[in-house]
């Protein structure tokens, strides 16, 4: 739930910011695009985190070097992240992420149906996941068309 909150209130924050004055932020586009970042920053530290272990064991089993896809993935997001925040880059910045949540998901699949944990809980059940999914990657398709 916690990249939710962070999609959310980094989007609101940024349009509240807009409504105060700063240009740059004075849409729902470019605020999208900071809540957007925001969730990608949360999402791809924990790669790297205390995490980190819990998410190499999501891969699903028979991908190679489970650690290196983790790495892999969290840099993506992180360099995803940063790219949404410059406008000449984040219509393709979202475009890659959404594809990279899409070639993730099996992920989360595989650890709903393995009843794997995630900071001692388990994770989030597969129905709700499948709609979180829906719209992490609907808002980062909304970016990628610049609506």
């Amino acid at each position: 739930m916690a990249p939710l909150i962070a999609l959310l209130a980094g989007t609101v924050a940024a349009r509240l910011a807009g409504l105060l004055g700063v240009d740059v932020l004075d849409d729902w586009h470019p605020a999208l695009r900071v809540g957007l970042a925001s969730m990608f920053v949360l999402t791809g530290l924990a790669h790297f985190a205390s995490r980190r272990a819990e998410l190499v064991a999501m891969v699903p089993p028979g991908l190679p070097r489970p650690d290196l896809l983790v790495t892999l993935t969290g840099v993506l997001e992180i360099v995803g992240a940063t790219a949404l925040l410059v406008p000449a880059t984040a219509g393709w910045a979202g475009a890659g992420l959404a594809l990279l949540m899409v070639a993730m998901f099996p992920a989360n699949v595989s650890a709903a149906r393995r009843r794997l944990t995630l900071a001692g809980r388990p994770v989030t059940p597969l129905g709700v996941r499948t709609a979180l999914q829906a719209v992490f990657v609907a808002a980062a398709l909304a970016v990628a068309s610049g609506a």
